[in-house]
């Protein structure tokens, strides 16, 4: 208790939290089954058999319908003219949904680690820890290996369904397309693109050296900077492969999304910002478009450049969270236009020539919402990954989430706060050595 803290009794709290209040609330459940969200219902049997003029089954045969439990086809056009019926989603609908237990404490425990992080923040403000074990990091890391644990297991299905040679391919090629790009990545500067990997090895090999040194171990020093990069190569490949099917979800979800939209112009705004907004923090990361012009040149008149360097670290931090929140307003959106797929197949399937049987039929429009919980989690859980990340970053990095740059004429002329903080890096160096 001494060592934590108020830490330790915020974690408590919390759990406490998670015990008492999570059978009765969700913000997984809410999202799904409040948020006004539409599924479809697939027609009877008696239904297409009366649409498409096929008799009835006699009474004395009726008890053949079903034959070794299992259900009797037969064939109707696939041009049948039909009205699909809507239903409101329920809870008594999702809670039987494959990874729905998943889905649930993917989002649960996301809003309470969120909290924990929050909190700790605000009493990080107040009184200092850096004595103590942060544990809102333990939280992060949790929900982080918890989304791609998940996200994992779903791309293992592909491996192991003999009916998915096409997907397993699919993220095969994927997994080598991404250690390319990881690779040249890698390779480049430091000065072009903001990855930090130098100074982070810099950072690791002499701490590294001194604990060696210390332990009186006898070794040729921690792995070189090639095995280091490769190494990184491959997980950022793993993590290609798992965030495919994620990525391809996401941008399907948004074709049907503007398809279907029918609200303002704002709205649609809205709606192609988030989808743009990844591509915009990946900009705010190379440096010569970024950072050299906003804390670096200076524009027309002005005398100092845009921003200061603290304010663009603690503005990329900002857009991620801003990135988050907005995917996460826009989530039952995009989830309606995702089952809004059912009656788009209906649509496709009357174009078609032949007969199709009543359960083919079936399938095709129940599979949508039973696939319901599968296609949310590949919408949230990556945005989840990368908003814990950034938290991470953040406290790790021992940034601000809000910066202000001194005015010129305060700074002081012979600029000794510049020199005491060369003499603490200098001292610290020399501490390490």
């Amino acid at each position: 208790m001494a060592l934590l803290g108020a830490q330790l009794v915020i974690t408590l709290i919390i759990i406490s939290l998670i015990q008492k209040l999570g059978h009765h609330f969700s913000f997984g459940r809410w999202l799904l089954c409040s948020t006004g969200l539409i599924r479809y219902l697939y027609p009877t049997d008696d239904t297409l058999r009366e649409l498409a003029h096929i008799p009835k089954e006699k009474p004395a045969k009726r008890n053949k319908i079903y034959e070794n439990g299992k259900q009797k086809t037969f064939h109707i056009p696939k041009d049948l003219e039909f009205e699909l019926e809507t239903a409101k989603i329920s809870v008594l609908d999702v809670i039987h949904l494959k990874y729905y237990t998943e889905y649930q404490w993917l989002l649960d425990f996301a809003v309470y680690a969120a909290i924990v992080y929050t909190l700790t923040e605000v009493y990080k403000s107040f009184y200092s820890i850096e004595n103590e074990i942060n544990l809102s990091i333990i939280w992060c890391t949790l929900i982080v290996g918890y989304a791609l644990k998940i996200l994992l297991s779903l791309t293992i299905q592909y491996f192991r369904s003999d009916e998915s040679i096409g997907e397993r391919s699919a993220c095969i090629v994927m997994g080598f397309i991404y250690l390319l790009i990881a690779m040249i990545f890698l390779i480049i500067n430091e000065n072009v693109l903001e990855l930090g990997l130098e100074k982070a090895y810099s950072s690791f090999n002499r701490t590294a050296s001194t604990f060696i040194n210390t332990q009186n171990i006898k070794s040729t020093g921690p792995a070189s900077k090639i095995v280091l990069k490769f190494f990184i190569s491959v997980w950022c490949a793993i993590l290609g492969t798992i965030f495919t099917f994620p990525g391809l979800r996401t941008g399907r979800m948004h074709c049907d999304l503007l398809k279907s939209l029918q609200d303002t112009k704002l709205v649609y705004a809205i709606v192609n910002l988030s989808f743009a907004m990844p591509l915009i923090l990946i900009v705010l990361w190379i440096k010569p478009l970024a950072r050299d012009n906003l804390t670096v040149r200076t524009f027309g008149e002005r005398t100092d450049p845009i921003m200061s360097t603290e304010t663009f670290d603690s503005l990329r931090i900002i857009l991620i969270v801003v990135t988050f929140v907005i995917k996460i307003c826009l989530t039952p959106k995009y989830l309606q236009a995702y089952l809004d797929m059912a009656g788009r197949r209906i649509k496709e399937l009357r174009k078609e020539a032949g007969r199709i049987t009543n359960i083919d039929l079936q399938k095709k429009i129940a599979a949508v919402f039973y696939y319901l919980c599968v296609a949310t989690i590949q919408y949230i859980a990556p945005i989840i990954v990368c908003l814990y990340l950034a938290l991470m970053y953040k406290t790790l990095g021992k940034f601000n989430w809000f910066s202000w740059t001194v005015p010129s004429d305060e700074c002081p002329l012979d600029g000794s706060g510049e020199n005491s903080s060369e003499e603490e890096l200098n001292s610290s160096d020399e501490n390490l050595n």
